[in-house]
């Protein structure tokens, strides 16, 4: 009985009230530059040093609930169901150095339970930042959200190659090659909704930003059905950005659910 408490108010937890860590003003977004000092995924400023950096990154070094990890070992547990409501918007696309990032118009949003979070900006990892049985997927989505008392809810889409992605070549048709400002593209719309799987169980656990300050909690749902992209999109991507990806963290005494 205590155990299935403890699972029932895990899940609960993710849904918001668990990341109710007293923050004045909103954690730094996935991933956007935070901070002043430089960081990468190579060499002296990659992920290994990102916690020496600055005092601001010490929880990428010194944090205990970090992101992103093995989804390994997974408790079955009755979550709270997963509501989208996502509108179209116009692309508003930007490479700001660590990835290829789409803004979203204001309006659209997840609903966790009784936490509604509203969609703020998808960005692109190659290969996936977290692993299924100790094995990364090609290309891994994140949909960052945030609800009204700052706290953010992100959405992991395990990325496969396979067939084409039509939504994904719109995209990267408009990607610019170097970092800069947001570019709209006002010609070109596209409702996120596409972009996700029709199933849309979940593995669920409480983590962190995989971009400096590595920022503590965050609520991780990576979905468990994977989508499709083509080969060629993934090596479009790759040739801007080789390998954007943080290793696997250690999972410590956290809770990873799985819906069943």
């Amino acid at each position: 009985m205590k155990r299935r408490m403890l699972l029932k108010g895990a899940a609960l937890g993710m849904a918001g009230g668990a990341l109710s860590l007293g923050w004045q003003q909103p954690p730094a977004i996935a991933g956007v530059t935070s901070g002043s000092a430089q960081w990468g995924y190579t060499g002296q400023t990659g992920p290994e040093h990102w916690g020496e950096l600055s005092a601001e990154y010490q929880a990428c070094q010194l944090g205990t609930h970090q992101s992103p990890i093995d989804l390994n070992g997974a408790i079955v547990a009755a979550l709270p169901p997963i509501r989208l409501d996502y509108q179209e918007t116009p692309l508003r696309i930007v490479n700001n150095g660590h990835t290829i990032q789409v803004n979203y118009e204001p309006g659209s949003t997840l609903t966790i339970g009784d936490q509604t979070f509203e969609l703020l900006q998808f960005h692109f990892h190659h290969p996936s930042e977290h692993l299924v049985q100790g094995k990364a997927a090609d290309m891994e989505l994140h949909l960052v959200h945030r609800n009204a008392s700052g706290v953010l809810a992100v959405v992991g889409v395990l990325l496969t190659a396979g067939a084409e992605n039509p939504v994904i070549k719109s995209i990267f048709a408009a990607m610019p090659d170097r970092p800069g400002p947001e570019q709209l593209q006002s010609q070109v719309t596209l409702n996120v909704q596409d972009l996700l799987p029709a199933d849309l169980g979940s593995y669920r656990y409480s983590g962190s930003l995989t971009t400096p300050p590595c920022s503590e909690e965050v609520s991780w749902i990576i979905l468990q059905q994977p989508v499709t992209l083509s080969s060629s999109q993934i090596r479009q991507f790759a040739s801007l950005f080789p390998g954007n990806a943080r290793p696997v963290q250690a999972l410590n005494q956290r809770f990873l659910l799985r819906s069943p």
